[in-house]
């Protein structure tokens, strides 16, 4: 009996550590003085602007790909300091054809090949062609980002310390029926929320590619099997010492999936490339040498990746041992357990409106992408282990929204 409640704290703790004790640990240690001094100073004054290449990897994208030129163009920065890269590696729609003839009336660099290799090889390709660039930015093809964008990131690296920028993800959905999207909307508010958090303490602990940006001198070519090539380069960045550092003013905005279908292989796949991460970070674990990148490392990613998934049904059933035995005190045990299990049927419920009406609905929005977030780590896992996972993602379906 002894046994399990130790087990039932441990993974109590644990928990609770990964989702809220770090955020409040951290905050409490940065309200202290205890954060990093960030180098950039305000204004943006300085005359000469530092060269930024803007590189877009798209994909069967012919339906967005024409907002995403136009976008792309009207972002505020000096176009002789600019360059924009955009790669239709493997396109079979029209995709190719339209940047083709953007590029003949804008000063874009269009890179094709009717071979598909995967987004990480077409990145390295344009790279290369990035020439005298100081800073590369990457985008998704299927996001739009604030006129702003570039300026804000540029400000950024001002601080020599600074070797790579994370912008903010932004979920738009107004369309009623989508329930996921509107848990993933929830979801990235929450994640943001922690990025500034890191960044404040240290640093950004793996950027999300709808917007992130490095030093170009701090790139290195990657390999073409990776699945998360924006958390491996900027993790990359890290590495070598320098900070990846959350910036709110620059932001991408998307829409969510089309379907719960769509949103499940994403996030299956993210799980998948989660685990290949880690395995080629493994040296991050050291914290004897990395010191607070490492304690950013397995709080931030780890935990949540590799230990929540599997301690959260677990302290579920270890409840239930503590009270099917008899010998527990009734007034935590037993309410504790009839929560967990009223939450998960409240996910349940999640999950059958997941594909109708979601109007009306916001209580099951976060229990039911929780788990289903949690579920997707599962399927990842054994994706990994069985190395079915492709890095050559097949792209899923999204809403068309007048938001983005």
């Amino acid at each position: 009996m002894l046994a399990l409640q130790i087990i039932f704290w441990i993974l109590f703790v644990l928990i609770f550590y990964t989702y809220l004790g770090y955020g409040l640990i951290v905050s409490i240690y940065i309200k202290l003085g205890g954060g990093r001094k960030s180098g950039k100073s305000q204004p943006f004054s300085e005359k000469r602007f530092p060269k930024v290449a803007v590189i877009v990897a798209a994909y069967n994208e012919q339906e967005f790909i024409k907002e995403k030129i136009a976008n792309t163009f009207e972002l505020e920065y000096p176009s002789d300091r600019k360059t924009v890269i955009i790669i239709t590696d493997g396109s079979t729609d029209a995709t190719a054809s339209i940047v083709r003839a953007a590029a003949e009336n804008n000063d874009i660099i269009h890179l094709h090949k009717d071979e598909r290799t995967g987004k990480a090889v077409a990145i390295n390709r344009a790279v290369a062609f990035a020439n005298d660039s100081e800073i590369l930015v990457f985008s998704d093809a299927n996001s739009l980002l604030n006129p702003g964008a570039i300026i804000s990131i540029a400000q950024q690296y001002k601080d020599p310390a600074v070797g790579g920028v994370a912008g903010e993800k932004k979920v738009i959905s107004n369309n009623e029926k989508s329930f996921h999207g509107k848990g993933e909307g929830l979801y990235w508010k929450y994640e943001s929320a922690h990025k500034k958090i890191d960044s404040d303490f240290y640093t950004v602990v793996g950027a999300a590619g709808e917007l992130f940006s490095v030093r170009k001198d701090l790139f290195e070519e990657i390999p073409g099997d990776i699945i998360l090539d924006d958390f491996l380069v900027s993790m990359g960045v890290c590495r070598k010492g320098y900070v990846v550092a959350y910036e709110p003013q620059a932001f991408a905005m998307e829409t969510p999936s089309l379907s719960i279908a769509d949103e499940q292989r994403r996030k299956v796949r993210i799980s998948a490339g989660s685990f290949q991460a880690m395995s080629r970070l493994k040296e991050l674990f050291n914290i004897f040498r990395y010191g607070k990148l490492s304690f950013q490392f397995i709080s931030r990613r780890a935990l949540r990746w590799a230990i929540c998934p599997f301690a959260l049904p677990l302290l579920l059933l270890v409840n239930i041992l503590i009270i099917l035995t008899g010998n527990y005190d009734r007034n935590f045990y037993f309410f504790f357990g009839i929560a967990q299990i009223l939450f998960y049927v409240v996910a349940l419920i999640g999950w059958m409106f997941a594909s109708g009406n979601s109007r009306n609905l916001r209580l099951f929005y976060i229990p039911f992408y929780f788990v289903f977030m949690h579920a997707a780590v599962w399927a990842g896992l054994f994706r990994f282990l069985k190395g079915e996972q492709s890095a050559v993602w097949e792209k899923s379906s999204r809403y068309v929204s007048n938001s983005v």
